[in-house]
């Protein structure tokens, strides 16, 4: 049975939602003897869209969008040291969070974005009884992110704002008319009170409405004017932020049952933002965006149900629907945001461990997560998965390798402009050395 405990290593290639790439191991904790951790995963995504008429016509008939997701590694290093027999101390390096997005076909052509980030953990583990542990410490990520936007696609979204901001000075307008009706009213009747104060707020609306107007006109007219450039680009200089973990496992070691319910809190990251748009003079370094990466709760259990066959799985939640990045430039001539996902997700997993003999292991896993029918983001166009992973670990005297493969299939999504992304999925590979000590 102690072969297959620690058979939580898979390829990598799913994860609960948004562009998280790895998360803590924290059964890590769990395993006997003091240990260091090595892990290496390779992901090949396979990511493409289909283009409405319409853009397949502004694109010059390019109907593809070609696979926009690139690939990518993970590379992580875990420690653990058993300091007494009550507590022990833990470390987590890793890439957390990642997205690579580069569109190459058709109107979205040159759309790219890159958000990386590291993570260090520190976690300690404190034995309350034979069976109940509680831990608890902190995570530090870093991370930066840099996006481009194409012309045609900046364009139509500020002539889009231009129209609804036109759209509301009409509306102010004509309140700002009622009001001013009314306070004529009020002062042919002899109460020159009200007449003042319906007045002031008819001057006031139509102000409102006038400088609005002059917004959409400007606005308007720049997206109208293709001699110069709308391609926008922004990046965020690298920032660090804390964040805490703190976790329970309850234990009957007879038959490997462990149940551990942990949480790690939400970071926030303010990123010093420069943003160009020069068709509408914008060019500054000395703008703020804050972004939060979202807290999560993963119920994580494993079993023996049988002499070397373990039973083990994992529930997480991610807040994701508060992760947005909003630049402030773009969102003051677009209306909205850059990138974000609407809502959280909740991620399944089930798997099974068996030992064949006592240096060799294997386990097969299935995991999900249901589409929730979103309007996908272009960062990251799938809405929900489900994978199926295999692989094995083999026990060389202090050492034990560990490796496995990983399909997934990626649910069909729609993004804002009616691109649907449909039949796509992604392959990856993990490897992961322990050395006990």
């Amino acid at each position: 049975m102690t072969s297959v405990i620690a058979l939580a290593v898979a390829a990598g290639a799913a994860h609960a939602g948004g562009i998280e790439r790895s998360n803590n191991d924290y059964g890590f904790l769990f395993t006997r003897n003091d240990q260091v951790q090595l892990s290496f995963s390779h992901v090949m995504p396979e990511l493409s869209g289909t283009y409405t008429a319409d853009l397949t016509a502004l694109g010059g008939g390019e109907s593809s969008t070609g696979n926009m997701q690139n690939d990518y590694s993970n590379y992580s290093f875990a420690y653990k040291n058993d300091l007494n027999e009550k507590f022990t101390l833990g470390m987590y390096v890793n890439n957390p969070y990642g997205a690579g997005s580069e569109y190459t076909q058709g109107v979205y052509a040159g759309l790219t974005a890159d958000w990386d980030s590291d993570q260090v953990a520190l976690v300690g583990k404190y034995r309350v009884t034979d069976r109940v542990s509680v831990f608890a410490g902190a995570r530090y990520v870093d991370s930066n992110a840099e996006i481009t936007i194409p012309d045609l696609l900046v364009r139509s979204a500020v002539g889009r704002n231009a129209q609804g901001l036109g759209a509301q000075a009409q509306a102010l307008g004509a309140e700002a008319q009622a009001l001013g009706a009314q306070a004529q009213a009020a002062g042919a009747a002899g109460d020159l009170a009200t007449a003042q104060a319906l007045g002031a707020q008819a001057q006031s609306l139509g102000a409102q409405a006038q400088a609005l107007g002059a917004q959409a006109q400007g606005l308007g007219a720049a997206a109208q004017d293709f001699g110069t450039s709308m391609e926008y680009n922004a990046s965020g200089s690298r920032v660090g932020d804390w964040g805490a973990i703190l976790g329970v496992a309850y234990e009957i070691p007879d038959i490997a049952l462990r149940v551990a319910l942990s949480w790690q809190s939400e970071i926030t990251h303010n990123f010093r933002t420069s943003e160009t748009i020069d068709g509408l003079g914008i060019n500054t370094t000395s703008g703020e965006t804050k972004v939060t990466m979202p807290q999560s709760v993963a119920l994580d259990f494993q079993s023996g149900i049988a002499p070397g066959t373990l039973l083990f799985g994992q529930v997480k939640w991610v807040e994701w629907s508060k992760w947005e990045v909003r630049t402030p430039e773009y969102e003051n001539v677009t209306g909205g945001n850059v990138t974000g996902f609407e809502s959280d997700s909740v991620t399944w997993k089930l798997g099974v461990g068996r030992a064949f003999t006592e240096d060799l292991s294997g386990f097969v896993q299935v995991t999900y997560e249901a589409q929730n029918g979103d309007t996908a983001s272009r960062l990251s166009p799938r809405d929900g998965f489900t994978s199926f992973g295999v692989g094995g670990q083999y026990k060389m005297d202090n050492m034990t390798l560990r490796g496995g493969i990983e399909y997934v299939w990626l649910g069909d999504a729609e993004d804002a402009s009616g691109v649907k992304f449909e039949d796509n999925t992604a392959l990856g590979v993990g490897l992961s050395l322990t050395v006990d000590f």
